[in-house]
């Protein structure tokens, strides 16, 4: 069991260098294909007067023409950077870079991501943001935490909820885990009640008939993402592992409380599915 396919999204104005490095370490890791996928959308020129029309239409091309020669550029880059290393392919294209990293999500088992400024990441005609492809995608995301070079996963962390969210990423999680040197399920409830005990047994029973040892911990506490990131940092994790809750509401993407709070800690790798 492994990832075979790995989507790596590129930020068509970031560097390539931190990302692209994190994604050939972790296709070395599970002999996988990297899939560089880069996207931006050029908005069409306001104009208000008849006669600038042409120009406004010369703008709009020569900016999807920039867009075109930067993707080149990029891909130049990753090719050099990978080279000898892993099988790569290269997918770039004016399009909005959400939709772009969506439908591309159908060649790949997993889709590697950063995110530096959190939930919502600057400029939607140029940027990808990790809140969109978690909910979008259909495939697990790494968001790598900001400038890193790799994805270690020594120490793993499962935010567990008895949810479907839940189960889906600590699944999809199982190959990373695998390789770790310890795996943590964690909880934060302030009245743990024996059907959550039981929930936990059996998810680190599903763990370990999947070859993962993880040890149970419950978290008495009200402010889950406090408590929860008190707990990630006391124990040295460097992937958590969550379910992504969230619904898009008039083209807005609306999350609950934990998902904000692990999708904004730009200073952590995590792993998150829907």
């Amino acid at each position: 069991m492994g990832y075979k396919s790995i989507l790596l999204n590129v930020d068509i104005d970031g560097p390539i260098e931190p990302i692209a490095k994190a994604g050939i370490d972790l296709a070395k890791r599970f002999d996988a294909r990297l899939i560089g996928c880069c996207a931006a959308d050029a908005p069409l020129p306001v104009t208000m007067a008849p006669e600038g029309a042409e120009l406004a239409a010369e703008l709009w091309e020569q900016s999807k023409e920039e867009i075109r020669q930067r993707c080149k550029d990029l891909r130049s880059q990753f090719d050099g950077l990978a080279a000898g290393r892993v099988s790569t392919e290269w997918r770039g294209a004016v399009d909005n870079p959400n939709h772009s990293l969506a439908i591309n999500a159908r060649a790949a088992d997993l889709i590697l991501t950063n995110a530096s400024q959190g939930v919502l990441t600057g400029n939607a005609y140029r940027v990808a943001d990790p809140a969109t492809a978690v909910l979008r995608a259909g495939r697990p995301v790494i968001v790598v935490a900001h400038g890193a070079q790799d994805v270690p996963a020594r120490k793993i962390v499962v935010a567990w909820k008895d949810t479907r969210e839940a189960r889906r990423a600590m699944a999809d999680a199982v190959p990373l885990m695998l390789g770790a040197k310890e795996v943590v399920l964690a909880t934060i409830d302030p009245h743990p009640t024996d059907w959550l005990e039981e929930s936990m047994k059996d998810a680190a029973g599903f763990l370990l008939h999947h070859g993962v040892r993880a040890r149970t911990e419950v978290l008495k506490a009200k402010d889950e993402p406090a408590a929860l990131s008190d707990f990630i940092r006391s124990v040295g994790a460097d992937l958590i592992v969550s379910g992504a809750y969230g619904h898009s509401r008039l083209r807005e993407w609306v999350f609950g409380g934990m998902t904000r709070s692990l999708l904004d800690d730009v200073w952590l790798s995590r792993f998150m599915s829907s």
